[in-house]
Formats: structure tokens, sequence, C-alpha cells
């Protein structure tokens, strides 16, 4: 079959691109002249006006399949089905047997249509990255009904096991001869723009994840939200909004939600109603059904930026200071084990990445997450990933597995995509154990909060320590806690600098470096704030010296 669909690949591009004409292609041709005069003989003395389509499809394909028998093993359907619809285009226009071109008057008065020169067309428009045609909502809601009438009769004309296998490129070339096909059938016309974004819509259903590919290609939504088939909002700098995107059914996002999860060879069923999963561009989904999700599948799609997130972009954005970018660099030099604290949707894992492009190309880093999502640009990242238990209930593998397994596989940073439970042991005894420099993030809204969240993770793992004894080894494992926050006006801004100093009695004792301190709202929406240095001495200091960094260190202060 691979074979077979090479081959013709290769015929289409041939012919589009006017180089020449494969072997495959002049045999198709042949064929073609070969098969004309079989079709007019079965036709002879018909009215082909009466004739519906179908029909005629299956009558010129008994002939094709007659004549091409021999040749089975290089054609394939996809092949045959283009042989016929070549036939039944001659046959109807530029065959002796075709009927003559109808007048103006048998056209029916209200076919679907949108003249190129309508406004709504005007307003059309390929301002895309990806370069799909965005539409007006007029011209959509026309696009999206038809694609509801033909498609029924596209998919029985397209053998999906051979388009699979197609680039899209190509499987788009098939496609938008077959829409044409089936729109004369239902006296549906639509001008080139709208032809091109009903083939995209097809093609979506087909290979990608149907509505939601133009909110996937939006690079202005970070978070993709789907209440059931008819609500999806989405967030666009930091605040919700709704769409008029729907899908046609509880199943139609269910069968979304499964595709989503297959790639990454898990499932998600009655038995398995709620899995975490991610996309191939590393996007977070994370999935709910029904009989947890009372109103239909729910789908929560934390976007993968394509644009690579620095702490200087972040500092140009007003996210950080440029002297908070500096120590936050200085840091990650000097191999401090630095812990992220934020919110949910706080920007964690994007400053996660954009802090790991610190770290040396010599070095070993092996990063854990349940759901892969970490985008490091080193050359030598070894990326571990959770596995569930399966249908019997066997067979999970947990973070804490993970970075047990991690410590035997000569890392040199461990970056755990976040500490959720009982693995902050094990993470903890990386740190202290020689694994200088590791990263991680934790669920919390101030950084003495992460701390109090660490020790009760340490809790979870049924090891019964005295509180002192949890709190020594936290203040010996962790050097800074970087505290991130999405305020009401929807800016991630960085609000703590952290230091952990030592112990004092039985209480951790911490240092801010830096602060945000909040003064107002703009009239824009946006609100006022200065990133304030402590001027305090950082604790780090002598780290800093080793690598030779104190002196911009103290710069920054």
């Amino acid at each position: 079959m691979t074979g077979a669909t090479s081959n013709l690949r290769s015929a289409g591009a041939s012919q589009r691109s006017g180089a020449g004409t494969s072997g495959k292609s002049q045999r198709l041709a042949q064929y073609i002249e070969e098969i004309r005069p079989e079709v007019l003989n079965a036709f002879e003395g018909q009215n082909l006006v009466g004739i519906p389509r179908p029909e005629l499809a299956v009558r010129i394909g008994q002939i094709v399949t007659s004549a091409t028998e021999e040749d089975s093993q290089s054609l394939n359907l996809l092949d045959r089905r283009n042989l016929v619809a070549d036939l039944i285009r001659w046959l109807l226009f530029d065959s002796p047997l075709a009927p003559p071109p109808q007048s103006e008057s048998d056209v029916p008065a209200e076919p679907v249509t949108v003249s190129d020169d309508a406004p709504e067309t005007r307003q059309s428009r390929r301002d895309r990255s990806d370069g799909r045609v965005s539409l007006s909502a007029e011209v959509s809601a026309t696009v999206e009904k038809t694609k509801l009438t033909i498609e029924p009769a596209v998919m029985d004309r397209l053998d999906v096991s051979a388009a699979s296998q197609l680039p899209r490129d190509e499987l788009s070339h098939q496609l938008r001869e077959i829409v044409a096909e089936v729109l004369g059938e239902h006296n549906l016309r639509l001008n080139q723009i709208e032809q091109s974004s009903l083939v995209e819509l097809l093609l979506d259903d087909m290979l990608g994840l149907g509505p939601l590919e133009p909110l996937l290609a939006d690079e202005s939504i970070t978070d993709i939200l789907i209440n059931g088939p008819k609500q999806i909002y989405i967030e666009r700098k930091g605040i919700l909004e709704v769409t008029d995107v729907h899908f046609r059914d509880n199943d139609h996002v269910l069968n979304i939600a499964r595709r989503i999860v297959s790639i990454i060879g898990r499932r998600v069923d009655e038995t398995v109603p709620l899995v975490d999963a991610r996309l191939q561009d590393g996007s977070r989904v994370n999935i709910i059904i029904p009989p947890l999700a009372i109103d239909g599948p729910t789908i929560s799609i934390r976007k993968f930026s394509k644009k690579g997130i620095t702490l200087d972009l972040m500092a140009r954005q007003n996210n950080i200071s440029e002297t908070m970018s500096t120590v936050l660099k200085i840091a990650a030099r000097s191999r401090l084990n630095i812990l992220i604290s934020g919110g949910t949707g706080s920007g964690k894992t994007t400053l996660l990445n954009a802090m790991s492009q610190m770290i040396d190309e010599r070095e070993r880093v092996v990063t854990i997450e349940d759901a892969a999502e970490l985008q490091l640009q080193q050359p030598h990242v070894v990326r571990l990933e959770t596995r569930p238990a399966n249908l019997e209930g066997t067979g999970e593998i947990t973070m804490r597995d993970l970075v047990k397994n991690s410590l035997r596989m000569r890392p040199d940073r461990i970056i755990l995509g976040e500490v959720r439970g009982s693995e902050a042991v094990d993470m903890l005894q990386a740190m202290n154990t020689g694994h200088d420099g590791s990263l991680g993030t934790v669920h919390a809204n101030r950084p003495r909060e992460a701390l109090t969240r660490l020790e009760n993770m340490i809790g979870m793992a049924g090891i019964n320590l005295p509180a002192k004894a949890v709190r020594t080894q936290i203040a010996s494992a962790i050097d800074m806690i970087v505290q991130v926050s999405r305020m009401r006006d929807g800016m991630r801004r960085i609000t703590h600098i952290t230091e952990i100093v030592g112990m004092e009695g039985d209480i951790i004792t911490t240092q801010d470096l830096f602060t945000y301190e909040f003064e107002g709202e703009g009239l824009d929406g946006m609100l006022k704030g200065n990133y304030t240095s402590t001027g305090l001495r950082p604790h780090f200091a002598t780290k800093a010296a080793y690598f030779g960094l104190d002196r911009r260190l103290l710069e920054c202060m």
C-alpha cells in the first residue's frame, strides 16, 4: 500500500508542476483513451440528464474494473476513483453524448452561493501564519452548512484507508476534485475561497482535530476549553472569551478526544474517563468524559507556544524586570536548585522552559512529567513520562518510580514538570545528593505556601519524620523559590524571587531578593506596579563566586 501511495503522490506532483508525466500518470491517461469507446457504447441512446450521478459512477466503475483488472497490483483505489471521475466528467461535458449546457432559465432560482465580489467575501483574507483562509461569520456559516450537506457523499467516494497514508497536500488535491463533483450534484455553488475553506474543514475532520484546528493555529490563543459540543472558550492575553466554534454532538467531541489520546498510546472511555495527554506539538491536554462530566465530554488544552520564550523576552514583555532576569540567569548558571511556584495557568512551565536555556549543553538532563510538554533545547535530554494503569489495574508507572529510576541514569540535572505527591521525597533526596541545578514546579500562591506544600507531600509518602527533620531536608535541598502569578489584567508577572537561607529552630528562614509592588490600574485596564529589589545580599553569592558570577550578581542588587 505504501508503494502505491508513493507512486500516486509523485504522479500528482508531476501533473501539477508540469515537469513531465510519470509512468503511472501515462498509464492512467492511456486507460482513459481506451475506456472511452466502451463508455460510449454502454450509454448510447440514453438520456444522461436522467441518470443519477451515483448510478453513473457504479456503471462506469464496473467498466473501469474490467479494463484495469490486469493492472490491479499497481493501481490503488484512489487511482480507480480518479479514472471513474475523469470519465464521468468527459461523458457529461465533452463526449458526443454530452447533453447541451443549461440556459440561465433552467438553473434553480436560489442555489446556495456567495458571489466572488460579495461584501462577506471581501472580508475574507489570508492573514494566518499557516495560510488558512480567515472567513467572516456569514461565509463561515455558509461553508459549515454546506459541509454538513455534502460530507456523507464525499466520504462515500473516498477510500479512507488509502487517503490516510497520503500527505496533506496531496490529499487536499484529491479531495478538491471530489468536493467539486459533489457540489455540482447538489447544485451548490461556492466561490474559490469558500471551496478552499470547505476542503480545509473536511481535512481537519479526517486528519486533524476538526473544529479545533483553526484555534490551534491561532498563536494568540493560549488555552482552549471545550465544555461539551456547543460551548468552546479560549484564553487570549489572559482573558477568557467564548467562540462561535462548535461540534456536531457529544460523539463528535468524544471522537476528537480519542484521537488525541490514541496518538500517545492512551485511552479514554467509561472505564478510564479521566486522562492527561499531549498534542504532537507539546500542548498539554486534560480530558474528562461522562459519567464524570455531566454536560458532555470536556477537553482542556494548554497550548504550547511555537514562539520560544526566553528570560530576555519576558523582560521586554514586562513579565519580569531586567535585573530580575539577570539574577535568574545567574541562579541557573550557578546550579541552584530552584522551585517555581504559582497557580493554575500562571506560566510556571513557560518560566521553567525559559530558565532551562541557561543549562550547559554538556550536561545530561532528565525530565520527568505526567504528560511530556517541556521543550528543552539542549542536545543531551532524556524525556520520561508516567504511564497510567491498564484495564486490569496494573502496570502503572508513577512520578516517584521515574524519579527513583532517573537517579540510576547518571543525570547532571533532574527537572520535574510538576511536584504533586510522594515524589517530593525522592526529588529532595536527589537535590541533596549531588544533583545540583535541578528544577521543578509546584502549585502554591506564595513562596511560604510552596514550602508548606512540599512538607505535606513528604507526609503523603508515608514517611514518619519529625517536622524539624522534614524542614531541614527541604531547607538544605531548595535554594530558591520563584513565584509567578497571573493577575486580573491577564498579565503573568513574577511577584517574588525568594531565597531559602537556612533554619532557625523549627522554622525555615527565607529572604526576598525581589518583589512586585502593585500601585494601581491604568486607563487601558492594565495593572501598574514596580519590580523592587530588597537590597539584601544574596545568600547564594558564594556559589555565584565559584562560577565567576558574584560581581555581576551584586551589581543587580
